[in-house]
């Protein structure tokens, strides 16, 4: 790396931390910050302690909260009977633009990863149990990653919940809209064959 005064090169440093921020990505960001006023480097810095200081986890979702229950868990309007599990946070800002989902949410944190020491007990699998056993809840939407641990996560979710007599569903997968068939893995295709519905 060039020789860059020691508080530049510690800032190009901490955004190399960042996921996606590689070395040239970083010097562009610390040298933004450089030219920019104090007052937007102060707002910057505020930004990122609020959002350590500010934000917890929603006590029944655990989805991302600046108080005891996030938005949707607050929001009266929202069917508590219906439930779309997630891998990550991120996770529910995709299902929530097609404004199709009325329901509730539950946050695993994670997904079921042998390989990488990540079992059920990493998960937040015991809040979503609990809720269930309280009668809240009478359909639980998998919508894990498809991915081979999301998958897993989904096959483990469906075989602990269904005898707790809640019906468990898996959101449908496959070929996007807007590709060739002739691009599409045999995985993803196997999985639109197995999602077809009737029209």
């Amino acid at each position: 790396m060039p020789d860059f005064a020691e508080p530049l090169a510690r800032l190009i440093t901490e955004c190399k931390r960042l996921p996606g921020i590689g070395q040239k990505s970083a010097q562009r960001i610390a040298f933004h910050v450089l030219r920019a006023g104090r007052e937007e480097a102060e707002h910057l810095a505020q930004a990122l302690l609020d959002v350590k200081d500010k934000l917890g986890l929603c006590r029944l979702c655990n989805n991302i909260s600046e108080g005891d229950l996030c938005g949707y868990c607050r929001d009266g309007n929202r069917d508590p009977k219906v439930v779309c599990v997630v891998e990550e946070p991120p996770n529910i800002v995709g299902i929530e633009t097609t404004r199709q989902f009325a329901g509730r949410y539950h946050v695993l944190h994670g997904a079921l990863s042998p390989l990488r020491g990540i079992g059920p007990d990493a998960l937040k699998i015991k809040g979503l149990v609990e809720r269930i056993g309280r009668g809240e809840i009478e359909e639980v939407i998998v919508a894990t990653n498809p991915t081979v641990e999301g998958e897993a996560t989904a096959v483990y979710l469906a075989r602990l919940l269904k005898p707790l007599g809640v019906k468990v569903t898996r959101i449908g997968m496959g070929v996007p809209v807007g590709s060739d068939l002739e691009f599409a893995d045999e995985v993803t295709i196997s999985k639109a064959m197995e999602g077809r519905r009737e029209m």
